[in-house]
């Protein structure tokens, strides 16, 4: 490692900000001993702030119909060989009794963009999962809304919202979205929901079609000015039935080598290891994990729909019951040195 990197890797540390072409200068270096300082450095700086503490959040996956047609997902609405469903309200608030029955106190609502789930429909669950469980936190990953929708389901009680921006940079959105959807608008969503006062979480998915490491500097650029809540970063997985089925997978290297950049960016960010870094490499989320991220999300969703809810190809975990992914997770932290907590894991500023 020359001395500009080392440079490079020690203003990050000390200022959380850096130019473009120094975040560009940073990516073109990576290589295993710059990873590994990286990761050094962002591990002692998590541990800082939240010790050897994992958060865990209870994943259910409302629905796989969604209105967009995103060329990288598997239940974009084009896709005809996609096994349809949706959960009732019913099955959503069994699927928290369960989850709270085993300790979880942050539910995670994601899905497709289901023209189903109407404010009317989302308040009236968010509203009855607050008022059983008034200890816990609830996170929408529902996509992107109009201002006043964001608002309505904030009053009912939401207190965190997912969005990834993918990329930051607007011809690359543009070349992995079908026209109709904008660059502009999953921005104003992002700072909607700021706004509105959400703990906010954007993302990147890392490795995919047309990245580069320009792309990928402005991300970083963007999450430092940004500084979200949280930060989803996880690999590119291609699904067989979407025009990216022949494009490689990211890596895990590269993903856990911004894990620990992001980290640095903005010490007290949640950060997930996430589903798609364990689908790519067996042992991807405890690599995550000493990399600097510090949220695992097992999944509560019914068994039964599990496998229908296939964002990619060879998703894990599509068969487990929620005791058991709870488990398994809590022995893998505990395999590299950490320990869920079962709290609702707040950002810590």
């Amino acid at each position: 490692m020359n001395e500009y990197i080392l440079s490079l890797i020690n203003t990050l540390f000390e200022s959380h900000s850096m130019t473009l072409e120094q975040y560009r200068a940073l990516i073109d270096a990576r290589c295993v001993a710059t990873a590994a300082l990286l990761a050094e450095k962002a591990a002692a700086v998590r541990k800082s702030i939240y010790g050897n503490n994992v958060y865990v959040r209870g994943l259910i996956e409302v629905s796989n119909i969604c209105k967009n047609d995103c060329l990288y997902c598997g239940i974009r609405r084009s896709n005809r060989n996609c096994d349809r469903y949706r959960l009732s309200k019913e099955q959503i608030m069994e699927c928290a009794a369960e989850g709270y029955r085993l300790g979880f106190r942050t539910f995670v609502l994601q899905g497709g963009e289901d023209t189903y789930y109407t404010d009317d429909v989302l308040c009236d669950i968010v509203t009855d999962i607050k008022s059983q469980y008034p200890d816990c936190a609830v996170t929408l990953s529902m996509g992107e809304r109009s201002r006043e929708s964001y608002a309505s389901l904030r009053m009912a009680g939401a207190d965190r919202y997912l969005l990834r921006h993918e990329t930051a940079d607007k011809v690359h959105y543009e070349s992995l979205h079908p026209v109709e959807m904008s660059f502009d608008n999953r921005m104003r969503c992002l700072h909607d929901l700021r706004e509105l006062g959400y703990q906010v979480g954007c993302g990147v998915m890392v490795g995919s079609p047309n990245q580069t490491a320009e792309t990928l500097a402005e991300d970083l650029k963007f999450i430092e000015e940004f500084k979200p809540d949280m930060c989803g970063i996880g690999p590119f997985v291609p699904h067989k039935d979407t025009p990216f089925r022949d494009h490689p997978a990211g890596t895990v290297e590269l993903t856990c080598y911004l894990l620990s950049i992001i980290r640095l960016i903005h010490p007290p960010v949640l950060l997930p290891a996430t589903t798609a870094l364990g689908t790519i490499h067996p042992e991807g989320r405890e690599m995550g994990i000493q990399s600097g991220a510090n949220v695992v999300m097992p999944n509560l969703s019914p068994v039964s729909v599990r496998k229908k809810y296939e964002l990619y190809d060879n998703k894990i975990c599509t068969g487990e019951e929620s005791a058991q992914c709870k488990d398994c997770l809590s022995a893998r932290m505990e395999s590299v040195g950490y320990r869920i907590v079962t709290d609702r894991g707040d950002i810590k500023k």
